[in-house]
């Protein structure tokens, strides 16, 4: 029998069977994000559920969590049914408290508890953390300063503190909660394991790794090796190691954490699924290309049995398996493999979405680099390549554009309130993609005249491009937001030295315009050091 189911059982035993509920699983919807190869989340946080069962004297902590985790009571049967569908707070700690002799304060508590809980699932924070307030003060006086209800008030004011990112009156709480927990149960019990996870994840969340490696290596001796909630511990631990540097054991204690999860039966689980990416973006980073690709490989034959072509979350992996061909040099199966993406993609989102451009314009630059590549005496292969990468970066440039106008339009429209996050990162994004592929497009035309000559002709062409890539800047440079992004002035200054180096070499060479050129470049360079240095 599980550990889990260990407790389970007991809980059955000393709980109410009446009032006792069962607990509920809160898996993240798959999210879509702008990128090539983007995670499918809408927030970073594990599925791994965090449970405390108060019963009588004694709290029963299972699970760890990496998000939210807030105590309610259960015998609130709708509680737990709110907590169910909010997709963003996971881990809800479970209170049980039907062998306490109720008094004034712990009724209050109960009900302050909930209130607050709900609170904070509507994203009301400063009403959450007056009940929360009230329910730590409230179980205080009810069960006692030093009582585990104390412990989970602590820790839910500690979370709302963490997710509103009042991280110094966080911290203190969430160490109060370990020292009554470590006081009640002892140094060595799993609850304290637990609390110390939370904890680790606090400070894994702050980037003070030497304080989450401790928390989490202590969580590891507190559950021993036996326990089914190590392999947790070691990947969280191996995360820690990986930001501070130390590969080889970051990647062995990862890889025992997929092993212990495989030998389990649970090898296709979104923990496990999560993992095995999370490592082959270590082994891509350090060139280990040929281990990435076969862990990418086995998650995408995963997800072709269980998920079919027909899902976002395929698509995707198939995405970063194609990115990982491609940083290994084999351009041809990248591309083969993106334009099944970009076909399956077609069919889940609608034709003009950004990531459709966006797909165009990265297939369309591999394609230009293949055709590169090619004997000379392919010229009617190159000329057919050509011809489909200029055709998708049309579309790519048409997409961007149209984009661009909605999100001005919406701007306009929304003047006095202003515009939605997501609908300016929608705006930003199609001025990156469309500067890029207006770039593209130049060098589209210069790799294109060596095959058909006309070379004045193409460079004509090439220029044009490259001039509308710098009229589309200026003409949104009054758009702060997008145009002081140093991503859209790297793209910008890309195209002006482009264009610079194109009628330096020309035949009819305009000085004046050179020396434009040459003053704008170094503007943009300083304005992208001085934001470097800020």
């Amino acid at each position: 029998m599980s550990f889990r189911q260990a407790v389970r059982k007991l809980c059955k035993e000393l709980a109410n069977p009446a009032s006792l509920q069962k607990p509920f699983n809160s898996l993240p919807n798959a999210g879509k994000l702008f990128e090539l190869g983007g995670h499918t989340r809408t927030k970073s946080r594990l599925e791994i559920l965090q449970w405390i069962f108060l019963s009588g004297q004694a709290a029963f902590i299972v699970g760890t969590c990496s998000s939210t985790s807030m105590a309610e009571d259960v015998s609130t049967e709708s509680s737990s049914k709110n907590a169910t569908s909010m997709d963003d707070f996971s881990g809800l700690l479970k209170v049980e408290d039907e062998s306490v002799i109720s008094n004034e304060h712990t009724s209050k508590w109960r009900v302050f508890t909930d209130n607050g809980r709900d609170y904070f699932l509507k994203g009301n924070i400063p009403q959450a953390e007056r009940f929360f307030l009230s329910a730590l003060q409230e179980a205080k006086e009810g069960f006692g300063e030093r009582d585990p209800h104390v412990a989970s008030a602590c820790n839910n004011l500690a979370e709302l503190y963490r997710v509103s990112k009042d991280f110094d009156k966080a911290e203190p709480l969430y160490v109060e909660a370990i020292n009554i927990l470590e006081e009640y149960f002892g140094v060595n019990d799993v609850r304290v394991g637990a609390a110390l996870h939370n904890l680790g994840h606090f400070y894994l969340g702050q980037r003070k790794l030497e304080k989450a490696r401790v928390c989490y290596q202590i969580k590891r001796r507190v559950l021993g090796e036996a326990h089914t909630e190590y392999a947790d511990t070691m990947y969280h631990l191996g995360t820690v190691l990986y930001l501070q540097g130390k590969e080889k054991d970051a990647e062995d204690l990862i890889l025992d954490s997929i092993d212990i999860l495989e030998a389990g039966g649970h090898g296709e689980s979104i923990s496990c699924v999560r993992r095995m990416q999370y490592l082959a973006q270590i082994y891509n980073k350090s060139n280990r290309f040929p281990e990435a690709e076969n862990l990418l490989r086995k998650i995408l034959h995963m997800m072709e049995l269980s998920k079919g072509w027909k899902s976002l979350d395929t698509v995707v992996i198939a995405e970063r398996l194609a990115l990982t061909l491609e940083a290994a040099g084999r351009l041809k199966e990248a591309v083969e493999l993106l334009e099944r993406c970009f076909d399956a993609r077609k069919n889940l989102l609608h034709r003009e979405h950004i990531q459709t451009a966006a797909d165009m314009l990265h297939i369309a630059r591999m394609k230009i680099v293949i055709t590169k590549e090619l004997p000379q005496a392919n010229n009617s292969q190159a000329i057919a390549e050509l011809d489909k990468a200029k055709s998708l970066l049309d579309d790519s440039v048409r997409i961007a554009r149209k984009l661009i106008v909605q999100f001005l339009e919406q701007k306009e429209k929304t003047e006095r309130f202003g515009v939605s996050p997501r609908t300016r990162k929608d705006g930003h994004s199609a001025v990156v993609i469309l500067l890029q592929s207006l770039n593209a497009l130049g060098a589209l035309e210069i790799t294109e005249q060596g095959y058909l000559g006309s070379q004045e002709h193409f460079k004509a062409e090439a220029n044009a491009s490259l001039r509308q890539c710098i009229s589309t800047f200026q003409e949104l440079r009054s758009e702060q937001s997008i145009s002081d992004s140093p991503e859209v002035q790297a793209e910008y200054l890309l195209c002006l030295q482009s264009l610079y180096l194109s009628i330096s070499k020309g035949a009819a060479r305009q000085a004046g315009e050179e020396k434009e050129i040459q003053e704008e470049i170094r503007r943009v360079k300083g304005e992208i050091s001085n934001a470097g240095k800020t």
